[in-house]
C-alpha cells in the first residue's frame, strides 16, 4: 500500500476571514450572453455543469451595506457535445471502423477543447483534429491535432484518486482562445494494408466533445493583451498584502483608490491556509525570497548542510482564479518528495502570458469536470515567461500527491511547462523558471537535482508494479511513462535544469 495521507483544512467561519482586495475593485465583466442558444446539452452528460454554468452566467454578490465584497467562485462552464458517424452507413468500408466527430457548430464562447470517452483504461487509437471560428467572427483557423495519448497524465490504479469518481479517458486539452464555432473529426487507426485479416481497431465508447469555457479571473478583462514579452516576477521580498497581490504578469494593472474587505469562501480559506506560514490568507502570490531569508525560514536539522534554493513567486490558485468548489474537498498527501517529473502541457503555444492563467483554469476544469480528477493534475505549472504557478491544492512545501506521471505520483511532483515541446524550444524563461522551482522545494526534502534517487513503480507501460526504478531527481515524463512528453525539445534542456537548480542550492 503507498503511504498516503488525506486530510482537509477546516474553516469555522469564513465571513469572519476578512483581508484587503487582492485585485482592483471593479465591476464584474459582463457574462457571455445568454440569450444565444446553446449546443444541446445534458446536465447529466460528463463534464456538463449545473444549469447555471450551462447557460454561461456569471453571479457575483452585490456589495453589502457594510462595504465587504463576496470572493464569488470564477465563472466558467462546459459544453460536453457526443460525437456521431461523419459518415453515412452506404459510405463506409466494409468492416472499417467509422470516423465520428461534429460538422461546423456554433457554440458559445470556449477557449479550450478536447475530446473524452466512457473507459478510463481505453486508448485511442487514432487521430483527433479540430477547427475552431475566432469569436465574432467568421475566420476559422486550420486543422488542428490533439494529443490523443494522456493516459501517462492520471492517477495511479488503486489510488485514492479514482476512489468514489468516474474517471473518463481524455485526450490532452488544446488551447484555441476565445471561440464561438467548432468542427472536430475522429479518425481510427488504419488497419495494417499487408493484413486483410485484421481486425479493424474501434474508436471508444461515449466520445464526447468537452469545450471549456475559463470565465473571467483576477485582473483579467476582455480587453485586448498587451504581450507577453515582459511579465515580471513577483518582487522579491514584498508585502503579502495588497503590494504583493498582483499575479506576475499583471503588474501593469493598476491598483484602486480605495481597498474593500474581502470575505473568502470555505473553499478558497481552505486552499489558502494550507500555505499561511508562507503568505497571508487569500495571497494572490507567495513572495520570493533571497536565500539567506529562504533559509532563515527553514527549521533544519541538526548538522545539516542547507542546500536550498531561494524560493521563487509563485502565484497561487487564487491568484490564478482556482474555482475552489470544483475540486475534491479533502487534500492528499504521500510522505515526502523525492523527485521532480517535467511535463508539457501539450495545449499548444497559441497562449500570451497573461492568458497563462485562463489556460490553467480551463485545464483545472477539464481535468476535473470532464476526466473526473479530483483536483488539477499538477503540483506546479510554468508559463513561457517563467512565471510559477501553484497547481494541485494543498500547500506549496507539502508533499501533495498529484495526477501527472501514471505509476509514479507518490513521492513526487509533477511540473508542467505549459505549451507543446515537441517541435518548438521551450523559453529560457520556462527552463530557468523549473530551475527555481526544483531548487528550492527538492531542497526542502534534502535533495540533489544532480543526483539519483530509486523509485518504486506503481505500474506503468514503461514499469510493472513493484519495480525498483532509478532515476534522476529531475526526470521527464518520459523517464516513468513510454511517452513523448514533455516533447523532445523541452526533455534536451533538462540537464541544463539540473545543473542550474543545483548551483542555485549551492551545490
Amino acid at each position: 500500500m503507498r503511504a498516503l495521507l488525506v486530510t482537509s483544512v477546516g474553516v469555522t467561519c469564513a465571513a469572519a476571514l476578512t483581508l484587503p482586495l487582492a485585485t482592483p475593485a471593479a465591476s464584474a465583466p459582463a457574462p457571455h450572453s445568454a440569450s444565444a442558444l446553446p449546443p444541446s446539452t445534458s446536465p447529466a452528460s460528463p463534464g456538463a455543469g449545473p444549469p447555471s454554468a450551462q447557460a454561461g452566467a456569471t453571479t457575483r454578490e452585490a456589495l453589502a451595506p457594510s462595504d465587504v465584497r463576496s470572493a464569488a467562485e470564477p465563472a466558467g462552464s462546459t459544453q460536453s457535445l457526443p460525437l456521431a458517424p461523419l459518415d453515412a452507413p452506404s459510405d463506409r468500408v466494409a468492416g472499417a471502423a467509422a470516423a465520428q466527430g461534429l460538422p461546423q457548430r456554433d457554440a458559445r464562447p470556449f477557449s479550450l477543447v478536447g475530446v473524452v470517452w466512457d473507459d478510463a483504461e481505453a486508448e485511442l487509437h487514432g487521430t483527433v483534429q479540430v477547427r475552431t471560428r475566432a469569436t465574432g467572427t467568421t475566420r476559422w483557423s486550420d486543422w488542428q491535432d490533439v494529443e490523443t495519448h494522456n493516459a501517462e497524465h492520471a492517477a495511479d490504479l488503486g489510488s485514492a484518486e479514482r476512489e468514489g469518481r468516474t474517471v473518463r479517458g481524455a485526450t490532452a486539452p488544446l488551447w484555441v482562445g476565445d471561440s464561438d464555432g467548432v468542427e472536430v473529426r475522429v479518425r481510427p487507426e488504419a488497419r495494417d494494408s499487408q493484413d486483410r485479416a485484421a481486425t479493424p481497431v474501434p474508436l471508444p465508447e461515449g466520445m464526447r466533445l468537452e469545450l471549456v469555457d475559463p470565465g473571467e479571473g483576477p485582473g483579467e478583462d476582455s480587453g485586448e493583451d498587451p504581450g507577453e514579452a515582459s511579465a515580471p516576477e513577483p518582487a522579491r521580498g514584498a508585502p503579502v498584502g495588497r503590494a504583493a497581490a498582483v499575479p506576475a504578469g499583471f503588474a501593469d494593472i493598476p491598483p484602486t483608490a480605495t481597498a474593500l474587505p474581502e470575505v473568502l469562501t470555505a473553499e478558497i480559506a481552505a486552499a489558502s491556509a494550507v500555505n499561511a506560514e508562507l503568505a497571508e490568507l487569500g495571497a494572490t502570490v507567495i513572495p520570493a525570497l533571497t536565500q539567506a531569508e529562504t533559509l532563515e525560514s527553514v527549521e533544519l536539522a541538526p548538522g545539516a548542510k542547507p542546500y536550498i534554493g531561494p524560493r521563487p513567486g509563485i502565484v497561487t490558485r487564487k491568484g490564478w482564479g482556482a474555482d475552489e468548489k470544483l475540486r475534491e474537498k479533502n487534500f492528499a498527501y504521500t510522505k515526502t518528495v523525492k523527485a521532480a517529473f517535467v511535463h508539457h502541457s501539450a495545449t499548444g503555444n497559441n497562449y500570451t502570458c497573461k492568458q497563462a492563467p485562463s489556460v490553467l483554469r480551463s485545464i483545472y476544469r477539464y481535468h476535473v469536470k470532464s476526466s473526473g480528477w479530483r483536483d488539477f493534475g499538477y503540483n506546479f505549472a510554468v508559463d513561457k515567461c517563467g512565471n510559477i504557478y501553484e497547481g494541485r491544492a494543498g500547500g506549496v512545501t507539502k508533499a501533495v500527491l498529484g495526477a501527472h506521471t501514471l505509476g509514479f505520483n507518490t513521492n513526487t511532483m509533477g511540473i508542467a511547462v505549459l505549451g507543446s515541446y515537441g517541435s518548438t524550444n521551450p523559453p529560457a524563461a520556462a527552463v530557468t523558471a523549473v530551475s527555481k522551482l526544483t531548487a528550492w522545494k527538492l531542497g526542502l526534502f534534502g535533495r540533489n537535482p544532480k543526483g539519483k534517487i530509486t523509485l518504486v513503480s506503481g505500474g506503468s507501460n514503461k514499469y510493472k508494479a513493484g519495480v525498483k526504478v532509478k532515476m534522476n531527481v529531475i526526470s521527464g515524463h518520459r523517464d516513468g511513462f513510454a511517452t513523448e512528453c514533455p516533447g523532445a525539445r523541452l526533455y534536451k534542456k533538462l540537464g541544463k535544469a539540473r545543473t542550474s537548480s543545483a548551483k542555485l542550492q549551492g551545490r
